[in-house]
């Protein structure tokens, strides 16, 4: 039982360190991110990093490529703040959940209107 919490608390624990390290990086590339979670396995050697990024498309690549160069410099800064055997390998995924609830409503919306405007 133990084991299946510690990869919970580190990830929350890398959460925590990125969203408040992501901000503070100088790269022009990188617009407004928000991280939403960090995914650890057990064996705490990869964390993949859900984000969000405000902008069109070309911001968000802008970000997620930003992101991608900035891996070895916050994975760098997990390994000074967090006491672990060996610092996991960064993964960046842009989280399009959030843009598909949009879009929904957006779509349940216009059927709504048609429907009344009949």
């Amino acid at each position: 039982m133990a084991e299946a919490v510690r990869p919970d608390r580190v990830a929350e624990e890398f959460r925590e360190i990125l969203a408040e390290e992501i901000p503070r990086l100088k790269d022009p590339r990188i617009g407004f991110v928000t991280i939403l979670r960090v995914e650890v396995p057990p064996d705490l050697r990869r964390a993949v990093v859900f984000y969000t990024a405000l902008g069109d498309e070309k911001a968000k690549l802008s970000t997620q490529a930003g992101l991608r160069s900035a891996r070895a410099h916050l994975r760098a800064t997990l390994g000074r703040q967090v006491r672990l055997k060996f610092t996991p390998e960064l993964e960046f995924r842009e989280d399009v959940a959030l843009d598909h609830v949009q879009r929904v409503t957006e779509l349940l919306r216009q059927i709504e209107s048609e429907g009344t405007g009949s």
